[in-house]
């Protein structure tokens, strides 16, 4: 089948990393690079042999010659990019968080729907064969009954950067945002549920999270834990644990080692097991879900419910923070 062809909308770092994925891939190919400057579009497509350049967003998405744009831009602008992208037919790859809040999600979902257009978020690791086998472990039983899942993504600055778009909360910064996007991810996905009630704690500076712990309760008694911060040692793991097992992942959101993708279980008795599950740069994985996603026209698939449900706990999670209290989460849903 003929590969699907895409355009980035902007040359933002995660771009760089993504866009020569695409091109590694054989369901995709990178036809053109869309930018407000012509001299970044150029320098783009220069260091990346991508044969098309636009001058704007717009120009991209009115070639007919692109299915589908991959959209690397802060969130606060995801909603107007995505809506753009649907009214033209093209399909959407969008980076994480999907969008400001919740009701922007729904809208995105919305308008794609209306215009027949698949659209996915860019959390990589969910698509790759280790995930694939977590997730098959957790359902399968072998742990026992679930109890308790703890997440973890942090890193540390020296000093905050006022002028990156993390430090800046019209622009969708924080790091529940950035980061603890994965982690209440993951809990909802391991879990395969929504909490019914969420609390919070968090530090602020320049009127962002930079540092936020989170506790999400479920209906049927399980417990998940969230940390995620600029102010704390490089770490993203996680770890699911039952009556039997536990299962840890030190890296879930990205291998430390590109060659041995691994995770463990653990018995009663402290025997541990490793589960090494080789595969290719989860950025090829995640294209690839996409690209199959669009040739079997998946309009409405579990990984976008995913998302609304993710921004739905993100946005609940917000607001106990800020209001020190616990929220219920099915008043946000509804």
């Amino acid at each position: 089948m003929k590969p699907i062809r895409f355009a980035v909308l902007g040359t933002a770092k995660i771009a760089r990393t993504v866009g020569p994925r695409i091109q590694a891939v054989e369901t995709a190919e990178l036809d053109g690079v869309a930018s407000r400057s012509a001299e970044n579009a150029s320098a783009f497509a220069g260091d990346l042999s991508i044969p098309k350049t636009y001058d704007s967003y717009e120009a991209a998405l009115h070639d007919p010659e692109i299915d589908a744009v991959y959209i690397p831009l802060p969130p606060s602008l995801h909603l107007e990019w995505v809506t753009r992208a649907a009214e033209a037919g093209k399909h959407v790859l969008c980076e994480k968080p999907l969008a400001m809040n919740a009701a922007e999600v729904r809208n995105m979902i919305d308008v794609c729907r209306r215009h027949d257009v698949v659209l996915l978020d860019g959390v990589m690791w969910y698509h790759t064969p280790r995930a694939t086998e977590i997730k098959r472990i957790v359902d399968s039983g072998q742990l026992g009954q679930l109890r308790q899942l703890n997440s973890v993504f942090t890193f540390s600055w020296d000093e905050f950067p006022l002028d990156n778009v993390r430090m800046q909360r019209d622009l969708g910064g924080g790091s529940l945002m950035d980061l603890g996007w994965y982690c209440a991810g993951v809990a909802l996905w391991l879990f395969d549920a929504i909490p019914v009630r969420v609390t919070a704690r968090a530090d602020y500076h320049n009127d962002v999270d930079t540092q936020f712990n989170g506790w999400l309760e479920f209906a049927d008694g399980r417990i998940a834990s969230i940390e995620c911060g600029f102010k704390t040692v490089k770490r993203r793991w996680v770890e699911v644990a039952g009556t039997k097992q536990n299962l840890v992942c030190d890296d879930f959101t990205r291998p430390w080692h590109a060659d041995k993708p691994r995770f463990w279980t653990h018995d009663s008795d402290g025997n541990a097991t490793e589960h090494v599950i080789a595969h290719r740069p989860q950025e090829e994985h995640m294209i690839d879900a996409f690209c199959e996603l669009v040739r079997n026209h998946a309009i409405d698939h579990p990984w976008i419910t995913l998302s609304q449900n993710t921004q739905l706990v993100c946005d609940a999670l917000a607001q106990a923070a800020r209001e020190h209290t616990s929220v219920v989460v099915e008043e946000i849903c509804s």
